[in-house]
């Protein structure tokens, strides 16, 4: 047994690993900036907020009551409210001076501050629900930074072609290295696997061990991977603690089961096509490569 272990992990196989996990933490890295980008976009999207502005004459308790039903509608995350005397409170911080003195009277209204789910941050998911709000008459004002929006959902929708652009093209990077990685070492076998068809060796008997082998090289060359990936994961979030937003349990084990999947599927794949082009070949045709 010791004898056999040490033929089938030997420089070869941990040499191909090694290679292979490279390629896989490339690829690894783009899908994770894929599905980040989508946590990044919702984020984005989900911290812009909008004013509900009352009228003077509404009650306190009837805005709260008015907040509590808004909490239950589809399109709201959180919603956050604020007093006249908090807002006056809020604008004197900012000017350094207080409005009420000069004026006499408290110029601000009771609002309420919305944030939306991500899916409604739209054009038109906007006027549908400013018009839904303007039906109550004690609402004199819905204001939402309809530049801004427009702004971050082209900006971010350039970002997501980019990316996506960016992983198919890693895609077909990561196949054909991998491909050449296990050509060159079922190429230097290429004599043993003719011999063993003179001995009369089914091809599904010269195919299997080398199917075996390097499904294993993609199995221990994913877990590099993914381990390498979870590392820099962890180290992201503990320098900045807000990115566990981003940085999801449910993106890492995406990331990390699409490396697994990749790995043992595209070693597999490139190994049959490899072992199937050489079962194929004459003896003169061995010679001449």
């Amino acid at each position: 047994m010791g004898k056999k272990t040490g033929s089938f992990f030997d420089m070869q196989f941990i040499t191909s690993a090694i290679s292979t996990m490279l390629v896989l933490l490339l690829l690894g890295m783009v899908v994770f900036f894929v599905l980040a980008a989508g946590n990044l976009s919702a984020y984005v999207r989900e911290n812009i907020t909008f004013s509900i502005v009352f009228d003077d004459q509404i009650k306190e308790q009837e805005i709260i009551g008015f907040q509590e039903k808004l909490n239950s509608e589809p399109f709201v995350k959180q919603t956050f409210y604020i007093s006249k005397k908090q807002a006056l409170q809020e604008q004197t911080r900012a000017m350094g001076t207080d409005p009420a003195e000069f004026l006499g009277y408290n110029p601000f209204e009771a609002s309420i501050e919305v944030k939306l789910k991500a899916e409604y941050i739209n054009s038109d998911s906007l006027s549908w629900i400013q018009e839904k709000l303007m039906d109550n008459k004690n609402i004199i004002e819905v204001n939402y930074p309809q530049d801004l929006i427009d702004s971050v959902n082209r900006n971010l929708q350039k970002i997501s072609v980019v990316l996506l652009g960016l992983a198919a093209l890693l895609t077909l990077i990561s196949f054909a290295l991998i491909n050449n990685t296990i050509r060159l070492t079922i190429y230097s076998k290429r004599f043993l696997i003719h011999t063993m068809k003179l001995v009369g060796a089914g091809w599904g008997f010269i195919r299997r061990p080398f199917l075996v082998r390097n499904i294993w090289v993609g199995i221990l060359a994913a877990a590099l991977a993914d381990a390498l990936l979870m590392g820099m994961a962890y180290f992201l979030v503990r320098y900045e603690p807000d990115l566990v937003e981003i940085i999801t349990p449910t993106v890492m084990a995406v990331v990390m089961g699409a490396v697994f999947i990749f790995g043992v599927t595209i070693t597999g794949l490139c190994a049959l096509i490899s072992i199937n082009r050489y079962l194929r070949m004459k003896v003169n045709e061995l010679y001449c490569m």
